[in-house]
């Protein structure tokens, strides 16, 4: 029996919600889900009921629910200094130390971080940084921006013209001319079924070199990959991919800007998803995982060689004229800086490593086999399980039978949480980087539960 039933009305009168259907939710016809509470990776509604949350909010709690540790952070930086802006060459300290923290834990080649509130704002920011950077150089032409399809990069104008995802186009006049895509590393979808995955990767870099010859390498300011494809399917590149793809940039003097909104500090069991895949990127982008999202904040880590040019562009122009009224806001630093010790003190770096082996594997023992089972796969504790009507004859469900979402909506009415991944039958998976092996069981018994209660009316 619910206890609110006026929250429920407010909510759906009131609030207007992202990435919802909403005329369904407006009218009643879809369930609400209203949260009241967390501890570790579970999460707990308004109902009392319980449930273990598979993708740990959006890929963003990572060390979990309910840590004191960073609760108590907020709090003190609240009493102490709620606000100051970073604007003149003004800092506090929470800043200042969650600047050094994040460059120690970057590659090598970084030198400064510029924040922001969240990963789309970011990648707002990396795309000026581009324009300011090739302007400061004399060539102004140098101006678009190569995506991949599948990609996500946030849901703003240009952020949302990054992402290669039809949701994210469709009636916003999406994409703007400054961006264009290339194909997908996605091997499971690979355009010929006897490709290896090393052929798949040279065909991927062919691509784009055929892209950039007909766009003209002087109009190309930079290229934005995420590590691993997150929101477009969680798919891990096919080998040998990234290794193509960066000497085509540099042959090109074209930037590259690796998004780790979701792989950075821990994801992929290693610090970041740039050093996981051998990735020397110019820019860096950073979000969830650098407050496991206790309080909004990203980054656009900068390198050496771009920060060199930005200190040209003042010397010539005079002050960077870019910057967010909450830019370093202290109590996202506070939080950032919390967060980052305790995932070193938790070892979940570590955790994500091994536990998310443990997960992948035993998904692929669960679920591998199954007669409507596509592709099993995963990276750290990233994993996706991709369903089809026939995989023998390589044959996908109609996207009107929302398979994936009706196996999802059964795993929550068992106490689990994943995500219905978008232009596909894929189940996401995402969880707290704490999450212990007993957890994973519990996750992929639920999926195989509910995988069958769906697989057997299809």
């Amino acid at each position: 029996m619910l206890t609110n039933d006026q929250l429920d009305q407010w909510d759906r009168a009131y609030l207007l919600h992202p990435s919802t259907h909403l005329a369904q939710h407006a009218r009643g016809d879809s369930p609400s889900r209203i949260i009241a509470g967390g501890s570790g990776v579970f999460i707990e509604d308004r109902d009392g009921n319980r449930l273990l949350d598979a993708f740990a909010g959006l890929y963003c709690v990572n060390v979990g629910y309910g840590r004191p540790e960073i609760a108590e952070a907020i709090a003190e930086q609240a009493h102490k200094l709620a606000y100051y802006h970073a604007y003149v060459g003004h800092g506090t300290e929470a800043s200042i130390t969650l600047a050094k923290m994040i460059l120690d834990r970057a590659p090598a080649n970084m030198s400064k971080v510029y924040f922001g509130l969240g990963g789309s704002d970011a990648n707002e920011t990396n795309v000026k940084l581009v324009w300011y950077v090739n302007n400061v150089l004399g060539r102004p032409e140098k101006r678009k921006i190569i995506s991949r399809w599948r990609g996500y990069h946030g849901s703003g104008l240009i952020t949302g013209s990054l992402t290669g995802l039809k949701l994210f186009h469709d009636k916003f006049g999406l994409p703007m001319d400054e961006v264009i895509h290339t194909e997908a590393p996605y091997y499971f979808r690979r355009p010929r079924r006897d490709m290896s995955e090393a052929e798949f990767s040279a065909h991927c870099a062919a691509e784009l070199e055929a892209l950039i010859e007909r766009e003209g390498a002087d109009t190309i300011g930079a290229f934005i990959g995420e590590p691993i494809l997150g929101t477009g399917g969680i798919v891990p590149p096919p080998a040998g991919y990234w290794e193509a793809i960066q000497p085509i940039l540099r042959k090109h003097d074209i930037l590259l800007i690796a998004d780790e909104v979701v792989t950075g500090f821990g994801r992929l069991g290693t610090m970041m998803g740039s050093t996981h895949y051998g990735i020397e990127p110019d820019i860096i982008t950073i979000a969830k995982g650098l407050t496991s999202a206790y309080a909004p904040l990203s980054g656009s880590i900068v390198s050496e060689k771009v920060w060199k040019v930005l200190e040209e562009g003042a010397d010539k122009f005079g002050p960077f004229g870019h910057g967010w009224t909450y830019s370093a806001h202290p109590i996202g630093a506070a939080a950032g800086v919390a967060n980052l010790k305790l995932i070193d003190d938790l070892g979940l770096v570590e955790n994500a490593r091994d536990t998310g082996a443990y997960f992948n594997k035993a998904l692929h023992e669960a679920l591998g086999d199954h007669p409507h089972v596509g592709d099993v796969r995963g990276e750290g504790l990233m994993a996706a399980v991709e369903l089809m009507r026939d995989r023998e004859a390589h044959r996908f469900f109609d996207a009107e039978e929302k398979v994936a979402p009706r196996i999802v909506a059964a795993m929550a009415a068992r106490g689990v949480i994943a995500r219905a991944m978008p232009q596909g039958d894929i189940i996401g998976f995402a969880p707290p980087l704490c999450i212990t092996r007993a957890e994973c069981d519990q996750v992929v018994a639920a999926t195989l539960d509910a995988l069958q209660e769906i697989g057997a009316t299809l």
